[in-house]
């Protein structure tokens, strides 16, 4: 199969938009468009390839890459996940800090794929703050998936301005999010959706007892 028409094949069995892909990969968001209909690029850069392989879990030859092996290999049972040097205000905002690992968690394959969860797009980051005590606490380590996929209610990292946060995001139409904290000292925040940069879901956590 041509590589154009598989990548479309892959985003639409994923429900990803094309906009969402293009973003992933840090190009304009229409590029894959642009790529599947108007053949501008000819072939995909060797970086953005492998990102997509990644993240769709097939062989980079598949999007017109010459490997054959594909990205999810089962040699190894473990993936080790990045802990990023930063934190994630569950409280009144704190400013992220540069986006550099300095350590980082092992993950079985298995759980991730049973969770249909891309290890490229996985990052681990601190919580700070009391304002979702008791589900998440203060200290406490958290799995966020960066992967563009339809948005659902659920918590959330965020960044409003240059502050990140992690809430319990809901939707409110038309075009605003309701921002709610676990803790009930705090009241729930609307903003417009557009002034919301939904960074990743949350989909583990892990801290002291």
């Amino acid at each position: 199969m041509d590589p154009r028409e598989r990548l479309a094949q892959l985003a639409r069995g994923k429900g990803s938009s094309l906009a969402a892909l293009s973003r992933m990969i840090d190009r304009n968001p229409s590029y894959l468009q642009q790529f599947i209909v108007k053949g501008s690029p000819r072939k995909l850069e060797e970086e953005d390839r492998r990102k997509l392989a990644q993240f769709f879990g097939v062989a980079e030859a598949e999007l017109g890459g010459s490997g054959e092996k594909p990205y999810d290999s089962r040699g190894d049972d473990w993936v080790e996940v990045p802990r990023l040097d930063m934190e994630a205000s569950a409280g009144p905002g704190s400013l992220g800090g540069p986006e550099l690992a300095f350590d980082s968690f092992g993950f079985s394959r298995r759980w991730l794929r049973e969770r249909d969860l891309t290890p490229a797009m996985l990052s681990a980051i601190r919580v700070t703050g009391d304002s979702m005590d008791p589900l998440l606490r203060d200290g406490d380590e958290i799995l966020v998936d960066r992967s563009p996929r339809p948005f659902r209610e659920g918590v959330h990292v965020i960044r409003l301005g240059e502050a990140l946060h992690v809430k319990l995001i809901q939707a409110v139409p038309p075009d605003r999010l309701r921002l709610i904290s676990k803790n009930p000292a705090y009241e729930p925040v609307e903003v417009a959706m557009a002034d919301v940069d939904v960074v990743g879901r949350v989909v583990w956590k892990g801290g002291r007892l």
